[in-house]
């Protein structure tokens, strides 16, 4: 994928995220892509699904602003490190609001096929943004 193409893809991505709008992902992501996140036991498998995961941490962090701080490419395959800051402020699975900021940093590997992710691995530090929201 030329840079320019990940420059777009990038853009789009965060500024959709930054809107509280997870059906950016349906411009971003396969239809069968398979996402594996710290703290999800099981992989998310497909859009659909991984747009309902976006809802509900969208919903927890009405505020969630993203910054994409660095990123690699190399043809289909994208490194990127994020930063991000929100407020707690709706339920976050079986967790009240608990009205706390957050801030994370997170990375993420991406394998992209004909322009979309079809493979996403994330990692961030859930110990810090439970222990930011009093719950550890």
């Amino acid at each position: 994928m030329p840079t320019t193409d990940v420059i777009e893809y990038e853009r789009v991505w965060v500024e959709g995220l930054n809107r509280g709008d997870p059906s950016v992902a349906d411009q971003s992501f396969a239809r069968d892509c398979v996402i594996h996140i710290t703290g999800v036991p099981q992989p998310v498998r497909g859009v659909e699904a991984w747009k309902a995961l976006l809802q509900g941490f969208l919903t927890a962090f009405p505020d969630l602003k993203f910054t994409i701080d660095d990123y690699v490419a190399d043809g289909d395959r994208v490194a990127m490190r994020w930063h991000a800051t929100g407020t707690h402020r709706g339920p976050l699975g079986p967790v009240p609001p608990t009205n706390r900021p957050v801030e994370i940093d997170g990375v993420i590997f991406d394998y992209l096929e004909d322009g979309k992710v079809r493979e996403r691995w994330e990692q961030y530090d859930q110990s810090l943004m439970m222990q930011q929201l009093g719950l550890a």
